[in-house]
């Protein structure tokens, strides 16, 4: 008994979506088993919400230090991730000729920068996930709307992604380590996310008040503290930046 077959392979490049699905599903593993990486996506916005959530450290104003705290550590997370954390592997991957080989595959660039953003936002999702079970179980008491909170965390990640992505592709990989953590550490201590903007002088505050981080903090805690509405000025500022941010990144990012 025999049998008989016909094969027609078909060489070429898988489909494009299967690609960048790929692609993001590798970046987001690297990411993950990355330990400096989550050391800066997961346990510093984590120790510092369950620290200055339980002891008295910082004056918050009136209620629970969860509720003032929670919004700015979910800032803080969206920050790590698209910024901090994109650029220094962005950095690297360049330096070592990573993204000029893959800029040469099948893969176009744009899709191999959607990919890098997916995986973004799949680390983002997993963080908001486990700092909300934290503050919750610590006490928090969210209000606002859900869609509202989406648009800022989107907006956010879009803003802190392109200035990543112009830092990562115009610096040379050690200046970038470098320079995003000093950023990361400046933005934590003035942006809103810990100390109360109030605690600075007023002209200090009306300065601090247009980063991307104040604007995102701010409007993440109008929201979810207060309960208001929709912080046109917050999403107007991230959006700024955002359109900013990525058009730079774009016009002057260098593959080599």
């Amino acid at each position: 008994m025999t049998a008989t077959g016909t094969y027609a392979p078909k060489p070429g490049a898988a489909p494009l979506p299967r690609m960048i699905a790929a692609q993001a599903a590798l970046e987001t593993r690297m990411l993950l088993r990355n330990g400096e990486q989550l050391l800066l996506t997961v346990i510093i916005p984590t120790l510092l919400l369950v620290l200055f959530s339980s002891v008295d450290i910082i004056d918050t104003g009136a209620g629970k230090s969860v509720d003032f705290l929670a919004p700015g550590i979910l800032a803080l997370a969206v920050m790590s991730t698209a910024f901090t954390g994109q650029a220094i592997a962005t950095g690297f991957e360049r330096r070592y000729g990573v993204l000029k080989r893959l800029a040469s595959s099948p893969l176009p660039r744009w899709a191999l920068m959607t990919a890098k953003t997916a995986s973004v936002l799949v680390t983002e999702v997993l963080q908001v996930i486990l700092l909300t079970v934290i503050a919750l179980a610590l006490g928090w008491s969210p209000h606002g709307d859900p869609l509202t909170v989406l648009a800022l965390l989107v907006l956010g990640t879009a803003a802190f992604s392109g200035l990543g992505l112009l830092m990562a592709g115009t610096l040379k990989a050690e200046a970038t380590l470098a320079a995003a953590n000093l950023v990361f550490l400046l933005l934590l201590v003035g942006g809103g996310v810990i100390v109360p903007m109030d605690k600075y002088p007023s002209a200090v505050q009306d300065v601090l008040g247009l980063l991307p981080i104040s604007a995102l903090s701010d409007g993440l805690r109008d929201v979810l503290q207060h309960g208001a509405g929709v912080p046109w000025g917050d999403l107007g500022i991230l959006a700024v930046w955002a359109v900013a941010g990525l058009a730079a990144a774009g016009r002057f990012f260098r593959w080599e």
